[in-house]
């Protein structure tokens, strides 16, 4: 058996697209969706650095700071503890950004830096009892093996090589909702995946899920690494004047994979309309669909429905008459939050939430010639 748990980009199936060769970025073709679980070959790949070659044997999860119990785990000692299997659907915090208008910098995601899997491991509450929390702890900080020099431009000098690491605060650190995963969709993460282990945190954005762990750091105050405070940010302008604050939570958002952009449909045929949606610590409670009428109607959500993973939404329409059309769907969750219609401030490059149209065109029977898929 080889002494690495296999090397970058290995059984990686083709298809997805390339947004990045060098670190590698791949989009999944969300036109091709067709189940709750996205498989492991197929789901998105996000990674900062180049992905860090790890070995098996060696590997070792440091958990330290302010603990009773500094540890020091290998897999067999994680696999004694209870396992727990965990759906839950993970998007970029920069899907969608090809859709601003002016463009905004950072990879121009379309709408497949997204996917839901089934997530196994342990919980990182039962890890932190293990360790013994002090009364001054407040964060946990993740930090991953990927490490390289980060981008300089924004307002400050480079730091020099850095891993990836982000913090939980204690509250979602120790919830159910986060969980320390050595597998996906029942079989063992790749290294494109953050293998041997990478966080899994149910109802926020992907750069919480840090890929290929190596250090539990418990802190006494907020940790305000590269990461936290220089990227990944949103203005909050609830106090009154306006402050950066970390990005966490999803927020509300329904896509179509089917009909695709473009393609087009048959006047009289039923047709239909089938996507996702997700949203953060609340689950989704409604998707409504817009056939281009304005008047927005209730879309069937299907089965599972679960707390953390998104939810497969369909919708049958038969159109009536011939011509273009647009195609619109807006997601609310169980909190009362509403997937917005147009762009929302103070998101610098991120969030890209809002309602984004999908045209089509109507066509008599014989004219109809739709693809497919269309990736």
């Amino acid at each position: 058996m080889s002494r690495f748990v296999s090397a970058p980009g290995e059984g990686r199936e083709p298809g997805l697209i390339v947004r990045q060769s060098s670190p590698l970025n791949l989009e999944y073709p969300f036109s091709t969706l067709d189940d709750f679980l996205v498989p492991q070959d197929r789901f998105y790949v996000r990674n900062h650095f180049p992905c860090p070659r790890v070995e098996r044997d060696g590997w070792r999860l440091k958990v330290g700071g302010e603990v009773a119990r500094e540890l020091s785990l290998g897999l067999d000692d994680l696999h004694a503890l209870p396992a727990v299997t965990l759906p839950a659907v993970m998007e970029c915090a920069g899907n969608g950004r090809v859709f601003y208008e002016p463009a905004k910098e950072g990879l121009q995601w379309a709408n497949g830096a997204v996917g839901n899997a089934s997530w196994t491991g342990v919980r990182l509450d039962d890890v932190l009892d293990r360790a013994g929390l002090r009364d001054g702890a407040v964060e946990v900080v993740l930090v991953g093996a990927d490490r390289g020099p980060v981008d300089g431009g924004k307002k400050t000098s480079s730091p020099g090589p850095i891993a990836f690491a982000r913090s939980l605060p204690l509250t979602k650190a120790r919830s159910d909702g986060v969980v320390l995963a050595y597998a996906m969709n029942g079989e063992p993460l790749t290294p494109d995946h953050g293998a041997p282990l990478r966080a899994v945190v149910g109802g926020w954005f992907g750069m919480a899920w840090v890929k290929w762990l190596a250090e539990l750091r418990v802190v006494s105050r907020p940790f305000l690494g590269y990461w936290q405070a220089r990227d990944y940010f949103r203005w909050d302008r609830s106090f009154g004047e306006p402050i950066l604050v970390p990005l966490t939570e999803m927020e509300p958002k329904a896509q179509i994979a089917r009909p695709v952009q473009g393609g087009s449909v048959e006047v009289g045929r039923p047709t239909r309309i089938f996507g996702a949606a997700w949203s953060g610590e609340a689950p989704v409670a409604e998707v409504a669909v817009d056939t281009g009428e304005g008047a927005w109607r209730p879309a069937t959500l299907l089965e599972p429905a679960t707390e953390h993973g998104w939810r497969l939404w369909e919708h049958w329409w038969t159109p009536t008459a011939a011509g273009p059309c647009q195609l619109r769907c807006r997601a609310r969750d169980a909190a009362g939050r509403v997937q917005p219609e147009t762009p929302q401030t103070d998101r610098e490059s991120y969030c890209a939430n809002w309602v984004i149209p999908v045209g089509i065109r109507v066509v008599p029977a014989a004219q109809s010639a739709e693809p497919e898929f269309v990736i």
